[in-house]
């Protein structure tokens, strides 16, 4: 008789964060379908303060359709566009770089640290010196604060910080994450959060949300976001339509409540795998010292990737790559975006070699230890 199939445990499953709350999250959705106000209302604007408190540090939020228009706006309320270039990293979803171009604005892709996977600081030192022959002025820069860790901001604050340009935190796969004790996503001039599903906070649909300290700033986007008004059907400058409808406002402020609880709940999976995984010939993920990592990711590192990935499979485990094509190798961008000086070498590298685990706060223990068995045999 053949043994029987086990269930698989997929990479992700956005679906479990509603069924986990599924009773408060029904009743949101229809006090706001009962409301009649569909956008840019109450519940938007409840989220919006409910996010900037839970982020702290005098923060004001905006709200936007999505993370990647989160970014753009911010650079559209710094006047940032065509002619300027803004320094980023190709180890991202594509959309980092896609909203620096949204703009008209040149993105500069720089490497990373081989061991965090974010913007290697001395690199950005170096171009913010000595800018590649005939690039535009470098008017900003957009570390990636990935997989749920921080950069290594200190330096690159230090450095924009002397040049009077702004750092924008993209804070995308990072709510809740620290360094040194203080709430990525306010260390910066401004900093830009996805909603999208699969994240720590994930709406059920598409959304996303911007804050800053800038109260002068905020205000500018929030009238960006919409046309440029002001008031209504009166457009003082130039404006997009980027509006997070009330129906997603209403699921996050539910979302937002669990929030701290879920990151611990990653934490701990991650404490898991990493005893696991003591004594093979895979290690656990790099921590930087003085960060408190949430885990948007549990990202190993292999030169063994498909055999791991396909071993795994057997065991009805799920992985994932994030990402198997750095932005300065794909189609739409390669051969026409300027790199860094190092060529994006070690991004290049970790692209072949990076896969990642289940990670989500609903995985249930009989799951984590059937992961943690696996891990032991490989």
């Amino acid at each position: 008789m053949n043994a029987p199939t086990l269930a698989m445990i997929p990479q992700a499953d956005p679906g479990a964060g509603y069924r986990a709350q599924k009773a408060e999250i029904d009743a949101a959705v229809a006090r706001a379908l009962d409301s009649g106000w569909y956008i840019l209302g109450k519940e938007g604007a409840a989220f919006e303060a409910e996010f900037a408190a839970w982020l702290g540090a005098d923060q004001h939020a905006v709200g936007c359709a999505n993370g990647t228009d989160a970014i753009a706006l911010i650079l559209r309320g710094l006047g940032i566009g065509p002619g300027m270039s803004v320094a980023t990293v190709s180890h991202t979803a594509v959309a980092t770089v896609a909203a620096i171009e949204m703009v008209g604005a040149t993105p500069l892709l720089l490497d990373i640290d081989p061991d965090t996977y974010t913007m290697d600081p001395d690199e950005l030192l170096s171009v913010l010196d000595h800018p590649p022959p005939g690039l535009p002025p470098i008017r900003a820069v957009i570390p990636v604060h990935i997989y749920g860790q921080a950069c290594d901001l200190g330096p690159m604050l230090e450095a924009c910080a002397a040049r009077g340009i702004p750092l924008i935190e993209d804070c995308a796969q990072c709510h809740g994450a620290t360094l040194d004790g203080r709430m990525l996503g306010t260390l910066g001039t401004a900093a830009a959060f996805s909603l999208y599903p699969t994240k720590n906070l994930g709406a059920l649909g598409d959304g996303g949300v911007l804050a800053t300290a800038d109260a002068e700033l905020a205000e500018r986007i929030a009238a960006i976001r919409q046309y440029g008004w002001k008031e209504r059907y009166i457009s003082s400058m130039v404006g997009v339509n980027s509006r997070l409808d009330e129906v997603q406002a209403a699921i996050l402020r539910v979302k937002l409540t669990a929030l701290d609880a879920g990151n611990a709940r990653r934490r701990a999976i991650a404490g898991a795998y990493d005893e696991a995984l003591a004594g093979s010939s895979l290690a656990p993920p790099h921590r930087r010292p003085g960060a408190e990592h949430v885990f948007h990711q549990y990202v190993l590192r292999t030169e063994d990737r498909a055999a791991i990935q396909a071993q795994l499979k057997a065991q009805g485990i799920g992985t994932g790559i994030h990402y198997p094509v750095p932005v300065h190798l794909q189609s739409a961008y390669r051969d026409r975006t300027p790199l860094g000086p190092a060529g994006c070498a070690e991004t290049a590298k970790a692209a072949g070699e990076v896969v990642s685990l289940p990670m989500y706060p609903e995985l249930t223990d009989a799951q984590v230890e059937r992961i943690c068995g696996a891990l032991r045999g490989l």
